[in-house]
């Protein structure tokens, strides 16, 4: 690679789950051109799928990656602007070798990326092929192609826009009123597509495509940048709100008083629905989820698979144990049919449904299964983790606790649980405890943070 920047600079892009850095300082579209050409020699394809979303910095990206896999011998299929659940949809759909989207899902507008996944849309991890297309991207060194690819256009929006509404029927789904904050991102473009086949009507925000982000960040998993759909569903009197991030993957629920849910009670929301046409289905949700996920699942007939967090991790088990549906804390809700990938489109025209056929409120609906109080998430600058980890473990196991080490530590007792685990980019512990009632809650994350916090300067 010609570029001169750092090679330790460069390896720091390459993320746990996806390439992601600031335009830019880190990411560059001679880079953007390495990693095309080293995506063809790992996956050893000969057509990659390609799609962006509506960052600024994007069509200088795509045209390094294009230029890259069409060097390396492969033939490219641009899909243009879409969702990154479209993508996914477009490579399994369409039986395409891989597929690249170009986003940096809800980060700020310096940033952008590829999320990379190979046939049947089943994505590339650290371990598992991202790890490898750094080394191969760093190095810069390819073998030559016996030709130069073909490029062609494929608009897929409108068929998978098609696609998600057959999945639900249409039919069943009341004309609710529906605020949806696309936050400028690829939801601006797939909502009119979708809701199109529906009676709903839609409040829209912030519906114009703008990498720039100019009414908030695209990221709603954060309470500041829900604050306007909160207050559009009041002010209209919607029956729920939905804010998207800005690949449009990633979905957050406001219930029709306004209150945000949480990912892990969509999930359980979502799970209800999925079992009423599927019983006995295996249904994955991650650890951080409310002790009342798994609860629901099998209460209404469902086998629960608890997972680790991070989207490869738990789409190669939804695969492993043919899972219907699998729900994270972080707003990922992943579906069998849609070849095991994210799809927040999926997920809330799930809950219409429900809402629809239940002819109930969605606060009446989640009251029965939110009955626990949970902290959200705490990141905690601790440079020595390790050892952070050992004393919690220590402590806790000393205290009767159950300990298991499925993804960090989980620490479990009969009215109160938490989860202590590493970030795989920072240094960073990520803490999230859980209590069966608000007194219990305060007092147990007051006791774990103040065991932390002896190795925060260490």
């Amino acid at each position: 690679m010609s570029d001169t920047r750092d090679q330790h600079q460069l390896s720091a892009i390459f993320k746990a789950y996806d390439i992601r850095g600031i335009v830019p300082d880190e990411l560059t579209p001679e880079i953007a051109y390495n990693i095309g050409r080293a995506i063809v020699v790992y996956l050893g394809v000969d057509e990659v799928a390609v799609g962006r979303d509506m960052r600024v910095s994007g069509p200088a990206l795509v045209g390094g990656l294009i230029d890259g896999i069409r060097d390396q011998g492969a033939d490219v299929v641009d899909l243009g602007l879409v969702s990154s659940d479209a993508l996914y949809f477009a490579v399994g759909r369409f039986g395409y070798c891989a597929g690249v989207m170009i986003t940096a899902s809800h980060n700020p507008p310096a940033y952008n990326g590829f999320k990379i996944c190979r046939e049947e849309a089943r994505a590339l991890s650290f371990d598992q092929g991202i790890s490898q297309i750094r080394d191969l991207a760093i190095g810069g060194t390819f073998p030559d192609a016996s030709r130069r690819g073909n490029v062609v256009t494929r608009d897929i929006l409108d068929e998978y826009a098609r696609y998600v509404i057959d999945l639900i029927d249409p039919t069943t789904i009341k004309p609710l009123k529906i605020a949806i904050d696309a936050g400028n991102g690829m939801a601006g473009a797939l909502v009119p597509k979708v809701f199109a086949y529906l009676q709903c009507e839609v409040v829209p925000l912030y519906f114009d495509l703008d990498g720039t982000f100019p009414n908030h960040q695209a990221d709603p998993s954060k309470p500041e940048n829900m604050r306007d759909l909160q207050q559009a569903v009041m002010e209209h009197s919607c029956d729920l709100g939905a804010g998207f991030d800005g690949d449009a993957d990633r979905v957050f629920v406001v219930d029709e008083r306004g209150q945000r849910l949480g990912g892990d009670m969509v999930t359980a929301i979502v799970a209800l629905a999925m079992l009423k046409n599927n019983p006995g289905s295996a249904i994955c949700y991650n650890l951080i989820c409310s002790a009342s996920v798994p609860e629901i699942i099998s209460a209404n007939g469902g086998r629960p698979v608890r997972t680790p967090v991070g989207h490869s991790l738990i789409k190669k088990i939804m695969r492993d144990e043919d899972a219907i549906f699998g729900g994270e804390h972080s707003g990922h809700f992943y579906f069998r049919d849609n070849w095991y990938a994210d799809s927040g489109m999926i997920a809330l025209l799930t809950i219409l449904k429900l809402m629809s056929e239940a002819n109930a409120t969605l606060s009446d609906i989640l009251g029965p299964l939110d009955t626990r109080f949970r902290s959200g998430e705490f990141n905690l600058e601790v440079a020595a983790k390790d050892a952070a980890l050992n004393h919690v473990i220590t402590t806790f196991e000393a205290q009767g606790a159950t300990i298991d080490k499925l993804d960090g530590v989980t620490v479990t007792f009969p009215e109160w649980w938490v989860n202590v685990r590493a970030s795989n980019t920072e240094p960073l512990l990520r803490v999230n405890v859980e209590a069966n009632t608000p007194e219990l809650l305060e007092a147990q994350t007051k006791s774990v943070l103040s065991e932390i916090q002896t190795f925060r300067n260490a």
